[in-house]
């Protein structure tokens, strides 16, 4: 009996040992479960800020605008002279080359003016086979009359009154008659050179006028339209005269992507800024360079007008179409930047919002150059790799503590996310 029960008294002992055990364990590990279970909560307090690192980009003014394709020459080719269409050798779409004949007039007066001209040439030709006789023929007989009045006043110089005193005056008055002739017979000679050179110059007037009979090409291009058929007539191209042009001729293998800019980013466009071009009809995607602008608003449109050269070797492209243009001006390469979306507009400062190293936020003024559509330019106040919030600027305070996301913005346009 007092073994059993002493039996009891044990058991009991032990199993009180282990629920002991068991409440001190269960005190223990309460305990441990409540405090991590407060960190959390505490963590969870910490707001999260969209952050952005402050790096060296590239920053321009962009303009998204829609430009045209133009030839970059185009020329309506008109007859110098009146006359009909003899022949005619290209229609609308031909493509030409430098100094091909495109049509030939038929002027017959145009000839005969010609034919005429070279007969006035060979007149004053012989006109000068004449004077050229006159002079030397002038010039033998007062040679001859001159010797002769020498002679004459040098025999009366050694035996005075040897020669009758009328002889001596009528051999002088020959001498000076002889010289007198001479003389007009070289101004005959010259005044026929005057007027062979008159002939040559008409000669060379009609000549240039027959050349205009043929009409040709200026330069490689098509013909984008015919005015003329066979057996027309066509007026002479005068700024006096309204008539047709024969044909009109583009050049098109190389062509002017023309852009109207507003006064707004005029100022800032300069020779060689890039340009992203998106033909819309091709569906082509390339890049050009700006190759010249007028450096004058259009009164009208206050815009002004920038042109691209875009070579057009196959054709491919058509005067007329339209393209997208993104215009990069006034670019600034290897600066420090930040989202636009960074920075605090005050009415006497500008600032950011900084993460220090403990994630902490401290507010710092700064001061903005060159500004995008995406980014900004930082001239003072930042340096390269520091954090910047981004967004939702009024949520913060400065000693806040944050949670940063990072690279939920980036400084680069082509890397923007979303809070």
């Amino acid at each position: 009996m007092q073994a059993r029960r002493r039996r009891q008294l044990v058991v009991l002992g032990a199993v009180a040992a282990c629920v002991l055990v068991g409440v001190i364990e269960a005190k223990r590990f309460g305990v441990g479960s409540s405090t991590a279970s407060e960190d959390a909560t505490q963590a969870e307090r910490i707001p999260y800020a969209a952050v952005a690192s402050v790096k060296r980009e590239t920053i321009s003014n962009s303009l998204s605008i829609a430009g045209q394709f133009s030839p970059y020459q185009n020329v309506e080719l008109h007859a110098k002279v009146a006359g009909y269409i003899k022949n005619i050798y290209v229609d609308i779409g031909d493509r030409v080359h430098t100094g091909q004949v495109l049509a030939v007039l038929e002027i017959p007066e145009l000839v005969a003016q010609v034919d005429e001209a070279k007969a006035e040439v060979h007149h004053a030709e012989e006109e000068i086979h004449q004077a050229q006789s006159e002079v030397l023929r002038a010039q033998a007989d007062n040679v001859a009359l001159h010797a002769n009045a020498v002679r004459l006043v040098s025999t009366d110089k050694t035996q005075p009154g040897l020669i009758a005193q009328q002889e001596l005056d009528d051999a002088t008055a020959k001498d000076r008659a002889s010289q007198a002739r001479e003389d007009a017979a070289k101004s005959s000679l010259a005044a026929a050179k005057q007027q062979l050179a008159v002939a040559q110059a008409d000669q060379q007037h009609y000549a240039a006028l027959s050349n205009y009979a043929k009409i040709v090409a200026p330069y490689d291009g098509v013909v984008t339209w015919r005015f003329s058929d066979t057996g027309s007539l066509v007026q002479a191209g005068t700024s006096n005269t309204s008539g047709l042009p024969v044909v009109t001729v583009a050049q098109s293998d190389l062509l002017r992507l023309r852009i109207p800019v507003p006064e707004s980013l005029a100022a800032k466009v300069r020779i060689g800024d890039s340009a992203d071009v998106h033909v819309q009809a091709t569906g082509e995607h390339f890049t050009g360079k700006v190759t010249r602008f007028t450096d004058a608003l259009d009164p009208s449109t206050r815009t002004m007008q920038v042109e691209i050269d875009v070579p057009n070797p196959n054709y491919h492209l058509q005067p007329g179409m339209y393209a997208d243009v993104q215009l990069s001006a006034d670019s600034r390469p290897n600066t420090l930047a930040v989202p636009v979306e960074a920075i605090r507009r005050g009415d006497n400062k500008t600032s950011v919002l900084v993460l220090d190293a403990d994630n902490r936020v401290q507010s710092r003024e700064v001061q903005l150059g060159v500004e995008s559509s995406d980014n900004v330019e930082i001239l003072a106040g930042l340096t390269e790799g520091e954090r910047v919030i981004v967004g939702n600027l009024g949520s913060y305070q400065p000693g806040e503590l944050v949670r940063p996301k990072a690279g939920v913005f980036d400084a680069g346009p082509a890397s923007k996310g979303t809070e």
